[in-house]
């Protein structure tokens, strides 16, 4: 009885300690998060206000462009997937793994070559893992990600829409990022990034039954559409990226949470069994006593005989 007791007091003290590092996890988390959701609020209508400007200069004119036209018969696509650096964020990774493979599955089904273009060590790890092909790949900026950050992503998938696919170039960009909807919610979505589907778009950055402004272009529209290239892509990478951090200190949260409860229940458990443990040693201590005692008793009224 003594050993078992002594084993449910060790475990108690190693999830006791486990637990301290969970709740403290789960802390810093919720401290982080909230961070990360006012970079997101701040970034969110610059992001819409420069499609809605890119919207207005491609529905305002007829020029062929990266940006807005789409390759008759494309055959090659890019797809960007953001994941975090860090683990122990419940299905975070795994679930902007999965859209991601489905996405490329889907791509590859319509006949075109996919090249894939990773943020985050898990998402890197995942692939190298499976002998997977990596365009290029970033990491060590997933938790606190900056607008540099955001260019040193867009630099190489610029280059690529801007090539002919003879060249190495692609004709889709598409993205797979997590999107932050609330502390409970992350919703795991791709989106095509260019060319962009002028329609859909403009229903998303316009309120419905406003019409959209006419615009003079100077130069020329072909030249508005160069210069806003860059900076269309490297804002919806910015946001997706802020966006992706936030759902990963809030999964994160939610994980140490419930790593957190679980301790508790187990220590409670663990207590539980300790205490019938002791008190178990505690009869069978009693019992030898009152026997001992019985049997001095008998023997001394034997040899009174």
């Amino acid at each position: 009885m003594g050993a078992q007791l002594r084993v449910y007091k060790r475990r108690i003290r190693s999830v006791s300690a486990t637990k301290k590092i969970t709740k403290a996890m789960e802390m810093i988390a919720a401290s982080r998060v909230v961070k990360a959701q006012r970079k997101v609020a701040a970034s969110t209508p610059y992001a819409q206000e420069l499609t809605r400007a890119v919207t207005a200069v491609g529905t305002g004119s007829n020029t062929k462009h990266p940006l807005t036209t789409e390759t008759e018969n494309p055959t090659r696509a890019a797809v960007l997937l953001l994941t975090s650096d860090r683990g122990l964020a419940g299905a975070f990774n795994s679930n902007a793994i999965k859209a991601a493979e489905q996405l490329t599955a889907r791509l590859e089904r319509e006949g075109k070559q996919v090249d894939t273009y990773i943020v985050g060590r898990r998402g890197v790890a995942h692939y190298n893992f499976r002998e997977r092909k990596i365009a290029e790949s970033w990491s060590g900026f997933t938790d606190e990600p900056t607008y540099a950050d955001a260019k040193k992503v867009a630099a190489p998938l610029i280059e690529a829409i801007e090539k002919d696919t003879a060249e190495g170039g692609v004709d889709e960009l598409h993205m797979v990022f997590t999107e932050f909807v609330s502390m409970m919610t992350q919703t795991a979505l791709d989106a095509r990034l260019l060319p962009l589907r002028l329609e859909e778009v403009a229903e998303e950055v316009a309120p419905k039954g406003e019409i959209l402004p006419l615009y003079d272009f100077e130069p020329s529209a072909e030249d508005v559409l160069d210069a806003l290239l860059p900076r269309y892509v490297e804002s919806r990478i910015y946001n997706a990226l802020l966006q992706s951090a936030a759902s990963k200190h809030a999964a994160t949260r939610r994980a140490m949470k419930s790593a957190t409860d679980n301790a508790g229940e187990l220590i409670n458990t663990l207590s539980r069994l300790a205490n019938a443990a002791r008190q178990a040693e505690i009869t069978q201590e009693i019992s030898e006593i009152v026997g001992g005692a019985s049997a001095l008793a008998d023997a001394t009224a034997g040899s009174d005989r």
